[in-house]
């Protein structure tokens, strides 16, 4: 009896571990839950990237409307690659898009928005993370939308494409204006 139990429970474990993975494998990882979702964004004050003085706080998010959120650094390659599709949502009327460079030397930021853009109305420097990490941020990039009240009303994990900005951003921002800034319906 013992020698079946020995062989028969690590096998039992296995499959339950292989059937977790499976399932896990199944998630959307820009599904993340975050637990400030149709709550107040985190107070939070940071310096700015060109010149310190015109940073960006928590009492500027939503101040003209629906602000976009951010977060990226220059040595990540997905920040990289979500420049284009940043462009074009900056381009977008009742859109202000505010950047945060998460842990980056300033120097180093610059160059990266000067090499491929600055699609930012403010961009503001985390050093030490602590603003992202209120903001419940697991890795740049991470995207958040603001509306008027300074409610976050949605979180974009991963680089953002044109068809996030087309099927989730814009579709977010237009509820948001509809509903003067009420909690949206769909918010994740």
């Amino acid at each position: 009896m013992a020698r079946k139990l020995a062989f028969v429970l690590p096998a039992a474990l296995f499959a339950v571990l292989l059937i977790a993975f499976a399932l896990g494998l199944k998630r959307d990882p820009q599904l993340l839950p975050s637990a400030l979702i149709n709550r107040p964004a985190p107070d939070f004050a940071l310096p700015g990237l060109y010149d310190p003085a015109q940073g960006l706080s928590r009492h500027d998010l939503g101040a003209a409307g629906v602000t976009v959120v951010n977060f990226f650094a220059s040595w990540c390659l997905p920040c990289r690659e979500e420049q284009a599709a940043l462009a074009v949502l900056a381009h977008r009327d009742g859109v202000t898009l505010d950047g945060i460079a998460y842990k980056d030397k300033p120097a180093d930021a610059r160059r990266f928005l000067d090499e491929l853009g600055n699609p930012f109305s403010r961009v503001a420097v985390d050093r030490d993370g602590t603003t992202a990490i209120n903001f419940g941020v697991y890795g740049v990039p991470e995207t958040y939308v603001v509306d008027r009240t300074g409610h976050i009303r949605y979180r974009q994990v991963g680089p953002l494409n044109a068809q996030d900005i087309e099927q989730k951003i814009l579709p977010m921002i237009a509820r948001i204006a509809a509903n003067a800034g009420l909690p949206a319906t769909a918010a994740r």
